[in-house]
């Protein structure tokens, strides 16, 4: 029997334990409150569940995550998303902008992003579906919220059972 690897949060070091999937997978979290970067990693520790998490702390490092620019050149140490995660609201870049740029690449389009926003405006979700967003969910009240979302999205997005994009 073949032993699953193990899979780390690239920040923290710690490990995830999900035994069903075989490949690793990133999850690229956008976000410029390093609370809730640090919130999400210990959530999903919590669920238990298995992907790689990379934090960027703004629209500007995203779109450079994602085009391999600069320090995140290396594939082998930032590879892309199986996941993005993205706050809408950030300094400099939006996380509008980010969708923009982001759904004009078709080598990148097909990523799923799901907006993890503080903002429960009917305006916000519209333009974020408009702008290419996979799914809107509001940032819950609550750790043990947060761990049910965590294990929500890694049932929904990453183990192949992601619904087709809105």
């Amino acid at each position: 029997m073949t032993q699953q690897p193990k899979l780390t949060d690239r920040k923290t070091g710690s490990g995830f334990a999900h035994a069903a999937r075989r490949m690793p997978v990133t999850v690229l979290h956008v976000d410029d409150d390093p609370n809730d970067s640090e919130l999400l990693a210990s959530a999903a520790r919590k669920a238990g569940v298995e992907f790689s998490l990379q934090n960027v702390v703004d629209g500007e490092q995203a779109m450079a995550y994602l085009s391999g620019g600069g320090a995140f050149a290396d594939r082998r140490k930032y590879p892309l998303p199986s996941l993005i995660l993205l706050d809408l609201k950030m300094p400099r870049t939006t996380g509008f902008e980010v969708l923009t740029w982001l759904r004009a690449r078709a080598q990148l389009g097909h990523i799923p992003v799901v907006v993890l926003s503080g903002s429960e405006l009917r305006r916000d979700r519209d333009r974020a579906h408009a702008e290419g967003a996979s799914s809107y969910l509001v940032k819950p009240l609550g750790f043990e919220a947060l761990v049910a979302l965590i294990r929500d999205l890694d049932s929904t997005w990453l183990n192949g059972n992601s619904p087709t994009p809105a």
